[in-house]
């Protein structure tokens, strides 16, 4: 049998099956009586769930370093969140039922919320829900969920992974990772990933169609999985594993190199990412800098609105790390299917389509000048750039600009400093902007092309929807025409054009988008070292003209 996944952490594995299942939980149903005694219950497996988290962390820390350890800090603090404890109390006092119950179901709401949002990042933040939620029942039940590793050179194969159960395996017997569902930006990819271990999801039911003892061949490079293969095939991924190490050490040597393709065109490799904790990976893989840095971290996993300082803090960090190299910060890009907790945002039948990102943040100057002023205060600790999503046309940028300029006006009187050499640019995600990208350049100094909507919207195809996923084509003529006018329309007017979808980190892409003229790629931090190989061996659209 061969399966076929999401390769999550590159490297090649031949070892036996131990498949992971999940402890029997028996949620207890219906009324429970005594709501004090419950609330107690809850509060002890909290004090319990803590207790047990602070091992798990420490244990990490030793074993992968204190910035995987981090994870954890999101744990405990869900253990004193008064949103989602406040919310399972509630539910003990006001319908009188088991603490399990209350913490079963409360959870699934909150596990919805997460699976809903479009970002893959902020999608995977379920899994910490989960983790969190499981561990406390697991308390409240008196069962236990640790998994020991029987035997070396161990592939453990699980439904899904959590970080806990991640952190908890024998590191010196594990030799890959493999689950029916999740992606490249879970704990347990970005785990696998710093441990050097090969890791492949989203397989479908492979859990189920393996047996301990199994002999497996994980190719991580590829996202594949054969089960029992021969001794022909063994010998040739053998062969392969050997030009993997070749090649892991080759890029290493990238990793102070300036990106230049072959026929001397300067391009910037750079790093999307979406929280400070991401850095370290940046800075290890020679990044010319931040292509994106999705600010929405700020406002997400807490109960209000950040303040101006909490946003100085967090962007002045990036900022200092950085410098002198650019950071490309997005503005706020919520709404729709992106939603806050304690932000009332209106029921649509169509959210991709409807109030988020800049529509919401022009309706909302309240809170939209709030982050241009974090953001303009924050510019003085590096090479600062600011981009607005979602724009469709040239009356959103003028408006937000003014409203930019309205915030200098108020900072100057205030007596605050800030750069003179901030940049200012939009997202290209709306195939308007693209048809207009010559007039857009005209007000701004940057484009950057988010292909990930972009794609959706050209070909009116979701691509979370499994129905049409096959539509979701990146190399349709449509989306790559308009990818080509938003290139054109930036340099006629001596502007840059950048790209921060998926698609700039495509190691097929990357050629074709080069001789487009594309003048920056920005992509995950692990993709950085083999974008930039594969741009130095490849000629720019500069060797046509």
């Amino acid at each position: 049998m061969i399966f076929r996944g999401i390769p999550a952490s590159p490297g090649y594995a031949l070892g036996r099956v131990q498949v992971m299942e999940e402890p029997e939980l028996i949620i207890e149903q219906g009324p429970a009586g005594n709501p004090f005694r419950e609330k107690q219950r809850l509060n002890l497996a909290l004090v319990e769930a803590n207790r047990q988290l602070q091992l798990v962390r420490e244990k990490t820390a030793q074993e992968a370093g204190e910035k995987q350890a981090s994870i954890f800090d999101a744990h405990l603090m869900f253990l004193e969140d008064p949103e989602f404890i406040g919310a399972v109390e509630e539910e003990i006092e006001s319908r009188r039922i088991s603490a399990m119950q209350a913490m079963s179901e409360v959870s699934h709401q909150f596990i919805d919320l997460f699976n809903s949002i479009e970002d893959e990042y902020l999608r995977e933040r379920a899994v910490d829900v989960r983790d969190v939620s499981r561990r406390i029942l697991h308390i409240l039940s008196g069962t236990r969920q640790d998994v020991t590793i029987h035997h070396p050179e161990t592939i453990v194969v699980a439904h899904d992974l959590t970080p806990s159960d991640t952190a908890s395996l024998d590191k010196d017997k594990v030799i890959a990772f493999l689950t029916n569902i999740g992606g490249r930006t879970s704990h347990t990819a970005i785990m696998a990933r710093t441990l050097e271990i090969p890791a492949v999801v989203g397989l479908g039911d492979i859990s189920n169609k393996v047996k301990n003892g199994d002999l497996l061949l994980v190719d991580g490079v590829r996202g594949e999985v054969l089960v029992n293969p021969s001794e022909d095939t063994i010998l040739d991924f053998k062969e392969r594993f050997e030009a993997f190490k070749k090649e892991r050490k080759a890029l290493n040597r990238l990793v102070d190199v300036k990106t230049r393709s072959r026929d001397g065109k300067s391009i910037e490799v750079t790093a999307n990412i979406g929280r400070l904790e991401d850095l370290d990976n940046v800075i290890a893989n020679g990044a010319e800098g931040i292509g994106l840095f999705r600010a929405e971290f700020v406002y997400m996993n807490r109960d209000e609105l950040p303040t101006e300082e909490e946003m100085i803090s967090a962007y002045g960090e990036v900022l200092k790390r950085m410098n002198p190299k650019p950071v490309i910060i997005r503005t706020l890009d919520v709404g729709g299917d992106k939603m806050l907790p304690y932000f009332d945002m209106p029921q649509e039948t169509n959210p991709f389509l409807g109030y988020r990102g800049i529509r919401l943040c022009l309706d909302r100057p309240d809170i939209f000048k709030i982050q241009l002023r974090a953001l303009l205060r924050s510019s003085v600790y590096g090479n600062l750039k600011v981009m607005f999503p979602m724009i469709s046309g040239i009356d959103e940028v003028r408006r937000a600009m003014a409203l930019v300029e309205e915030c200098k006006e108020e900072l100057k009187l205030e007596g605050h400093a800030i750069s003179p050499d901030i940049e200012w640019g939009v997202t290209v995600e709306v195939p308007s902007a693209a048809v207009i990208a010559d007039e857009l350049a005209k007000e701004v100094d940057f484009l950057s092309i988010g292909t990930n909507d972009l794609i959706q919207y050209t070909l009116a195809a979701d691509r979370m929807s499994e129905k049409v996923s096959y539509l979701y084509d990146p190399m349709h003529p449509a989306v790559l025409r308009l990818i080509q006018m938003t290139i054109d329309g930036a340099h006629a007017h001596g502007k840059k054009c950048a790209m921060c979808g998926e698609m700039a980190g495509d190691e097929e892409v990357i050629p074709l988008l080069l001789k487009m003229g594309l003048d920056e790629f920005s992509m995950s931090p692990a993709s950085i070292l083999k974008a930039r190989q594969i741009i130095l061996e490849n000629d720019s659209n500069e060797s046509i003209k």
